[in-house]
Parts: C-alpha cells; sequence; structure tokens
C-alpha cells in the first residue's frame, strides 16, 4: 500500500514530525489533555484459538497443523507448544471477567476449525460447538460483543494432509465449516471475521517455512494466498445467503503494514513495491478491486480460474486492520520474491521483538484506504507490542513502554479520523501473554502477565490504563 506518491507525501511528513520531536505527539492536543473518540467507538480485544485455549487432546479436538509443527523438534523457541498455552478453555470466565472489568465491549476470539470439525469436514464435534457457546453466553452476560474469526492459523491436520490451503477444495470445506459454526452462533454473534491475516499464513507457513505447516516456495506462498482468497470470498457469499434478517456484519482481517523503501533510495524502492504487493495488496486488492496487483499478475494468472475474482470480490461490512510496523526492504537475491527487511530510518525506537516503532505507519495505512480502497469501515483488531515485562515495586509488571506503544498508534489512528478515515473501533492484541507462534512464551504481549507455572493471572500497568481509555472513551497525550 505504497504507491511512489504516497510514499514521498508520508515520507515529508515523517520528517517534519521527527523535527517537531516527538512523530504523533506533536500532532495531538495539548499536554496533559484527553483526545476524545466519537460516541460509540468500540473498544475491546483479540486472542486466538491455539494461542490460548490449551486442552488440544480434550472433548474430541483433532489436531491442528500448530500442533504437529510445534511438537517437531527445533520449530519453536525452547520447544513450547501450545498443548496448555494459557488454558483458556477451562478458565474463559476468569479472562472474560477481566475484559468485563476494563469496561471492554467487543472481543474478537477465533473458533478452531479442529475442535468444531476434528478431520476438517464432515462429523461435527457438538462439544467443541458447546465451548464456543458457553464462551458466547458468557460475554454477553457481561455485555460484551462476540466478534468470532474463523481461522486464525490452526488449520486441521487432516486438511493438511490434503494439501491444506494448495488444494482448491479447501475453499468449499471452508465455507462449509463457516456456516456451521454461524448456524450455532449466529443467534447471538453478530460480527463475522472470515481469516486473519491470510498473507502472513501463506507467506511464513508455505513460504518461508518460518510457521506451520513448514512449507516452502514462492509458488506455494502465492498458491496458498489465492486459495485463501478463494475461501474467503465463498464463506463471506454463504454467510450472506444463510444470514438475511439476522443483522450480521460480515468482513475479514488482514494485516496492512506499509513497505518503504530502505534509507528511502530509489534503487530499493522496486523491492518496496514488490513485498508491499505480496504482503499487503495480493489480499486486499481483489477483495476490494477484483484485480492482483500488477506485479504479480501473471504469477496468479496461472492460478486463476474463470470466476475465480468474482467470487473473491465481495462486499464486506467491516475491515479489520492489524498493524505493528511498517516494512523496511530492499533487494535481496535470497529473499523469497527477491526482497529482504532492512533498518529503519536512524532513531526509530524498536520494541523487545526488535520491531520498529511507527505509529504514523498506521496513518498512512487509514489514508491509503480512504484514497484508494473506498473508505471502507475499519476496526484496528490487532495492535501491541511484546516488551521485556519487568515486575516494579507495586509487585505487578509497570509496562511503560507497552502504554506509550499503545497511545501513539491510538493517537495516530484518532488523526487519521480526523482527516476522514472510517476507523469504528479498536481491539487491542492482545488480552494475555500467550503462546506467541515460532517465539514460543518468551515473548509477552498481553496486557495480563500469566503465570506460566500456575496460570494466575496478574492485570499489568497497561491493563488499568487500557480500562481508563475506555471508561474516558478517550486517549491521555502524555
Amino acid at each position: 500500500m505504497m504507491r511512489r506518491r504516497t510514499f514521498l507525501k508520508a515520507a515529508a511528513a515523517t520528517a517534519t514530525l521527527a523535527s517537531m520531536g516527538g512523530g504523533v505527539q506533536a500532532l495531538a492536543a495539548p499536554k496533559g489533555s484527553l483526545r476524545g473518540f466519537p460516541d460509540g467507538f468500540l473498544w475491546g480485544c483479540s486472542t486466538s484459538a491455539y494461542q490460548i485455549e490449551g486442552a488440544v487432546a480434550e472433548d474430541g479436538r483433532g489436531p491442528s497443523v500448530w500442533d504437529r509443527f510445534s511438537h517437531a523438534y527445533g520449530r519453536v523457541a525452547n520447544g513450547d507448544t501450545g498443548d496448555m498455552a494459557c488454558d483458556h478453555y477451562h478458565r474463559y470466565q476468569e479472562d472474560v471477567d477481566l475484559m468485563a472489568k476494563a469496561g471492554m465491549r467487543a472481543y474478537r476470539f477465533s473458533v478452531a476449525w479442529p475442535r468444531v470439525l476434528p478431520e476438517g469436514t464432515g462429523a461435527v464435534n457438538a462439544k467443541g460447538l458447546d465451548f464456543y457457546d458457553r464462551l458466547t453466553d458468557a460475554l454477553l452476560a457481561r455485555n460484551i460483543e462476540p466478534w468470532p474469526c474463523l481461522f486464525h492459523w490452526d488449520l486441521p491436520q487432516a486438511l493438511q494432509d490434503k494439501g491444506g490451503w494448495l488444494n482448491r477444495d479447501i475453499a468449499g470445506w471452508f465455507s462449509d465449516y463457516a456456516l456451521t459454526v454461524a448456524a450455532r452462533l449466529g443467534d447471538r454473534a453478530k460480527s463475522w471475521a472470515m481469516l486473519n491475516e491470510p498473507s502472513v499464513v501463506a507467506i511464513f507457513g508455505y513460504g518461508m517455512g518460518l510457521h506451520a505447516p513448514g512449507v516452502t516456495g514462492r509458488t506455494h506462498c502465492l498458491k496458498a494466498i489465492h486459495t485463501q482468497n478463494l475461501a474467503q470470498g465463498r464463506a463471506l457469499a454463504a454467510l450472506r445467503a444463510a444470514g438475511g434478517g439476522k443483522g450480521w456484519k460480515l468482513g475479514t482481517v488482514l494485516s496492512l503494514q506499509p513497505s518503504w523503501p530502505v534509507g528511502g533510495l530509489d534503487a530499493n524502492y522496486p523491492a518496496s513495491q514488490m513485498w508491499d504487493a505480496v504482503w499487503n495488496r495480493a489480499c486486499l486488492d481483489p477483495l476490494i478491486k477484483g484485480v492482483y496487483p500488477e506485479e504479480l499478475a501473471a504469477d496468479f494468472a496461472a492460478l486463476t480460474k474463470p470466476g475465480d475474482l468474482e467470487t473473491i470480490r465481495q462486499p464486506i461490512d467491516f475491515l479489520g486492520v492489524n498493524y505493528y510496523s511498517r516494512m523496511h526492504q530492499q533487494p535481496d537475491p535470497q529473499g523469497l520474491f527477491g526482497t529482504g527487511y532492512g533498518s529503519p530510518p536512524e532513531g526509530t525506537r524498536r520494541t523487545a521483538m526488535d520491531w520498529p516503532v511507527e505509529p504514523d505507519g498506521l496513518a498512512e495505512i487509514l489514508a491509503e484506504l480512504q484514497e484508494s480502497y473506498g473508505n471502507p469501515p475499519v476496526y484496528i483488531t490487532e495492535n501491541g507490542a511484546d516488551y521485556v515485562d519487568e515486575v516494579g515495586p507495586s509487585g505487578r509488571v509497570e509496562d511503560r513502554d507497552r502504554i506509550a506503544y499503545l497511545r501513539d498508534h491510538m493517537l495516530a489512528a484518532r488523526k487519521a479520523m480526523d482527516d476522514g478515515a472510517n476507523v469504528r473501533g479498536w481491539l487491542v492484541w492482545t488480552l494475555l501473554d500467550n503462546f506467541e507462534w515460532a517465539e514460543g512464551y518468551r515473548r509477552h504481549f498481553g496486557l495480563v502477565q500469566v503465570d506460566r507455572k500456575t496460570m494466575a493471572r496478574t492485570p499489568k500497568a497497561s491493563y488499568d490504563w487500557y480500562a481508563k481509555v475506555i471508561r474516558k472513551n478517550g486517549v491521555p497525550t502524555v
């Protein structure tokens, strides 16, 4: 999402802000004030099934690709697995209470496909659906909107054995699964996300092999993107047909991160455009515009059958945007698409995962959605940061860096809203310190600390800070 004109404009704005001494805060309200959000702005949080549920072999759940992957030697840091995760399967009431005490009004959780359909298709596991039934009721009892996401990376291993996202048949299987879940929860859950970050699944799971299922290759990556796009379109159409009169809002969740040339150099610009096409536009453009990006058009033409793009291009009621940082790209002959990550501008803050802290990149994404994609209703469905959490004198984590990260990104979004961006809500990533995929449990994104031995939950300072943001429907500028 970075045309040459947009890049130059955004780069100039970033340089101006830096000269003013503080990025987003320089555009915020005066020191000590509160930056308010519109009435009805939706505050909440997001999680995902494999990262928090645990109970991987209970009540009929089948294995997922992440069960297989995490148990393979050397795939995940410290040999960690999601077998226990945060034990949310048994402690969901406690977690819902934590959301309610903070005043959250929405919870995006993912439904584990292998918990509902252990073989991916066929016989429904009633006990699996029962869990999401209980969770939905618990949320509504605390005045929290359930936002089910139908796929957040934990593909049934039985379907991977049939090719996974490289098998076109999975588009129909996913649609059937979506209808199964909606038939049980759709009388109460009204907001439905189809996929979470399909480009990330394809790049890391089917291109680089760093995530489950560990497949590699450029062609595999692009095929996995196209098949997920097709499955998403089939599911959107099926749920729209089934949901007439039920008040459902249908959408999906994409990771959108601006791709910038390292150092702003012209020589690096083609690499940044290629990576933008792979990461951002290969999923966004066919959904909204019905075309694949020019840089990859020939590749996708070989994968696309008549009618595919019409199936993929579906009306959506909302777009979930997951944003963490920009992607600074330069040529790399060894890269999957001839590109590779480089350094952000000198002086850029970093998280503990070494990700750049660039809140103005979120405003950039929102402006591009406004200018080039029809300004769809947007919910920030993930935004958060990993930092080294240290227990302070109070006996809990005093995570000022995480608070600053969230504050600056919220202020960036609010500024974009002033300029016309159609942002409707904010779902923090994430409630609990969880299983962070290939990083295992050594990364901490949560507002709540989880003791790995006892599973005890302890809210961090960021939890209280976020609760105040929700209560006041505004973000303090310092």
